[in-house]
């Protein structure tokens, strides 16, 4: 005998697929329903790879917020903390490739898989919508320090081979990478000293433990208290708050801005027409005055790229880290193949 209404139990089983969408493959037969809905047919699910509360954090929860009416739908802050920001990446390769589930990418996610190995490939298996900010670097020294510049410090460390002590955030850091990169164009041997965040670094500069630190704004309540001097930044372009500091690439490094940036991105194999949508509705509210204000209060500023310039920025600087961590030894080396009898 047929029923010619649905049953408790199917649409109970029906609910249940409905809720089984989450992060993963939704059941075929949703997924086809979704297919054939306007996009965004529901909230959508933005992975932050961060603590709530974090300046990033609470910048792109503004962000959600100038969006939701452009998009027609809330656009929902999922906190995934750990394993250094990387842990957007295999989400989202897990994720439905449909546009309702999206992440914020550092670009420390690109530069983790190249120094280890990790069942993801972020070139390959996300798909980037924009561009959306950066932060500033910059070259620090202690407040009675002798070197008054970058070309002073440049100056000694050539006439002191191997006794310039540097310090930075960490190994394979983006402060650590723009140092070594810059440097090693006049072939200048130093000491690396890594410290496992800006507090204890900062210290060590306004001490004199070390001669220079490299480290983004989490520098400026030293720098505000007359604690350690700002030499230059790796911005392209001069931060409005130190209009007198110069860039690297004002003087005379034209490929030396790094500014850590980062960006939004979904699963592989998501919609063009649906990543457009995603971009033109980011885009515009990225833009609105109040964030660019919650920006500011972090010392952030808009690095605006569209989707074919975020993706090929992506490859050029893959590539260029790739050859920057070969030469400091730090690319994950080959896995061995297996022997067998």
């Amino acid at each position: 005998m047929t029923h010619p209404h649905p049953t408790r139990r199917r649409c109970l089983s029906w609910a249940l697929a409905t809720a089984a969408a989450g992060l993963g493959t939704a059941h075929p037969s949703v997924a086809a329903a979704r297919a054939q809905a306007p996009f965004p047919s529901r909230p959508i699910q933005l992975i932050v790879p961060w603590p709530p509360g974090g300046a990033t954090d609470l910048a792109l929860r503004v962000l959600c917020e100038e969006v939701q009416p452009l998009l027609g739908q809330p656009v929902v802050v999922i906190n995934k903390p750990g394993a250094a920001g990387t842990q957007v990446a295999p989400l989202l390769k897990m994720a439905e490739p449909d546009g309702h589930t999206i992440g914020q990418v550092p670009v420390t996610v690109y530069r983790h898989a190249l120094m280890n190995h990790v069942p993801w490939e972020p070139l390959h298996d996300l798909s980037p919508i924009l561009q959306v900010s950066g932060v500033t670097f910059g070259v620090l020294v202690p407040a009675g320090s002798a070197l008054r510049s970058w070309s002073d410090l440049i100056d000694w460390a050539l006439a002191h081979p191997g006794e310039l002590i540097v310090g930075s955030t960490g190994i394979g850091t983006t402060a650590h990478l723009a140092m070594e990169d810059a440097l090693a164009r006049h072939g200048i041997r130093y000491v690396h000293v890594p410290y496992r965040g800006t507090a204890d670094q900062m210290l060590a500069v306004a001490g004199s433990q070390v001669m220079v630190g490299v480290n983004s704004t989490g520098f400026v309540p030293w720098l505000d208290q007359g604690k350690v001097r700002l030499l230059a930044t790796f911005n392209a372009a001069r931060n409005p708050r130190w209009p007198d500091v110069p860039t690297l690439r004002e003087l005379g490094y034209p490929n030396a801005v790094h500014s850590s940036p980062w960006g939004l991105a979904a699963p592989r194999g998501t919609p063009a027409e649906v990543v457009q949508r995603l971009h033109d509705s980011f885009a515009k509210a990225m833009f609105s005055e109040r964030h660019q204000r919650e920006l500011a209060r972090y010392d952030q500023t808009l690095e605006y790229l569209n989707t074919r310039d975020y993706r090929q920025a992506l490859i050029e600087t893959v590539e260029r880290e790739k050859r920057l961590l070969a030469r400091m030894n730090l690319l994950a080396r080959p896995t061995a193949a297996p022997t067998g009898s």
